[in-house]
């Protein structure tokens, strides 16, 4: 997803002078180094001074400019959230955060570079569109439309390569959830690289006669409310899977428009209230319960739940 960030956004300076970037020396991880060494007139990097960069992100954006502002999703939100919130959110300025290195799947960088909050604190902001793509071919689609649409955004992606969900014929839509796998028996609803373990999950819970539906939500704000009830509705069970904290992310957006519209059972799939240790990616994705493994758990409670409550 990074790699192909950086390449999208290196297209994106070639085919207009208004797109900026910057960075906060982290360049070479967040991939913005490639638009740096064609562009450098319209890079800024701005050091380990995060706040800085999204008040000067905002003055570009102000003064008529697209600026791209990248780095780590823990220092985006975590470190950065007045700026964002007072020189973003509330002027409505048309500035871009992607944030890479979102969620656990860090690893090795430990504790405090695991960005398991920045959900909650980006979703909390009114007039943010929040995205978080499945993989290189969402994300390229992503940022483009991120950079044709006026408004704020942030575009979480994740730090380990991960497997195609799509094929290059898919096309993205703001706003819109994705059908990847049709189901009756329950809906797994996820997004990042979660989707991934859904359709794994998916196929093996399968083979126990168990259909899952299986739905990307890669915009998670604005989020697609019809595609929640309706798959509530047909289905009658919901599990959500996210690289997040239970709270305030995917699981809760869902929550509340299954609560107010269609309850059904649902299950969580998330980081559960606490901070977890450095380690590989996959090891601590299996500490936290974010595998297939977990999810078909999950889903197995949820139909059982359905038909208890059915009788």
């Amino acid at each position: 997803m990074r790699e192909t960030y950086g390449q999208t956004l290196l297209e994106l300076g070639r085919e207009s002078t208004d797109i900026v970037a910057l960075d906060a020396d982290l360049s070479r991880s967040t991939m913005t180094q490639l638009f740096a060494r064609e562009f450098p007139g319209r890079f800024f990097d701005c050091g380990i001074a995060e706040q800085n960069m999204v008040g000067i992100a905002a003055g570009l954006a102000a003064s008529g400019k697209v600026p791209f502002a990248s780095t780590f999703a823990v220092f985006a939100l975590g470190r950065c959230f007045d700026q964002v919130r007072m020189s973003i959110a509330q002027p409505g300025l048309n500035v871009k955060l992607v944030a890479s290195h979102g969620g656990i799947s860090v690893g090795e960088d430990g504790t405090s570079h695991h960005a398991i909050e920045d959900l909650a604190l980006i979703g909390s902001l009114p007039g943010f569109t929040v995205i978080i793509p499945a993989d290189a071919i969402e994300t390229a689609q992503a940022v483009r439309v991120a950079a044709a649409s006026y408004g704020p955004f942030y575009i979480r992606l994740c730090r380990p390569r991960t497997p195609l969900v799509y094929n290059h014929d898919y096309s993205f839509n703001l706003g819109k959830a994705v059908t990847i796998r049709q189901g009756e028996s329950a809906t797994v609803i996820a997004i990042g690289l979660m989707v991934a373990e859904a359709l794994k999950a998916a196929e093996n819970l399968e083979r126990e006669g168990i259909n899952c539906r299986v739905l990307n939500m890669p915009t998670l704000k604005p989020i697609d409310e019809v595609a929640i009830i309706n798959a509530a509705a047909e289905t009658g069970a919901i599990v959500t899977a996210e690289e997040h904290l239970e709270h305030g992310g995917l699981g809760s957006e869902v929550a509340q428009r299954i609560a107010r519209h269609y309850p059904v059972p649902m299950e969580f799939i998330a980081v559960k209230d606490t901070y977890t240790k450095s380690g590989k990616p996959g090891e601590l994705l299996q500490r936290c319960g974010l595998t297939a493994k977990y999810i078909e758990q999950a889903v197995r409670s949820t139909v059982k739940r359905k038909v208890t409550q059915a009788v």
